[in-house]
C-alpha cells in the first residue's frame, strides 16, 4: 500500500475530441500549435519545441514537455478522434486546455476525464 504524504502533487487529464476536420488531423504542424495555444492558456511552461510524428498506420502523434509533466496528442483520422493527454503540476487548471482544443477544433462531440496523481 502506497502511503499518502499530502496532497497530490500531478493532476492527469484525458480528453477524447470527435467530429475533427481530417485534414487537420493530419496535420503535425497545425497540431503542435494548438498544443502550444493550449498549453499557454492554462499557464503551463512548455521546455522546447514540441516533437511530432507521423505514425506508420494513420494519424499522427505530438508531445510537448511541460514543467513536471507533458502534454500529447494522438490522431485517429478515419474516426474523426484526437485524444489529448495532459499530466500537469497540481494547481494548475488543465481544464483550460481542454477547452482551447473545444473550441479550435469546433467539435461536435468530447469525454474527458480527471484523476489525482501521486
Amino acid at each position: 500500500m502506497i502511503e499518502a504524504h499530502g496532497p497530490p502533487p500531478l493532476t492527469h487529464r484525458t480528453a477524447d475530441f470527435r467530429g475533427a476536420p481530417a485534414a487537420m488531423l493530419r496535420d503535425g504542424t497545425a497540431v503542435a500549435g494548438l498544443l502550444l495555444s493550449a498549453a499557454g492558456a492554462a499557464g503551463l511552461s512548455t521546455f522546447e519545441s514540441p516533437i511530432i510524428r507521423t505514425l506508420p498506420r494513420e494519424g499522427i502523434a505530438v508531445i510537448v514537455l511541460l514543467d513536471l509533466g507533458h502534454m500529447s496528442v494522438h490522431t485517429i483520422p478515419s474516426r474523426d478522434l484526437l485524444v489529448l493527454d495532459l499530466l500537469v503540476a497540481a494547481g494548475r487548471d488543465p481544464q483550460r486546455a481542454v477547452d482551447v482544443f473545444a473550441r479550435k477544433l469546433g467539435v461536435t462531440e468530447a469525454r474527458a476525464a480527471r484523476l489525482d496523481r501521486g
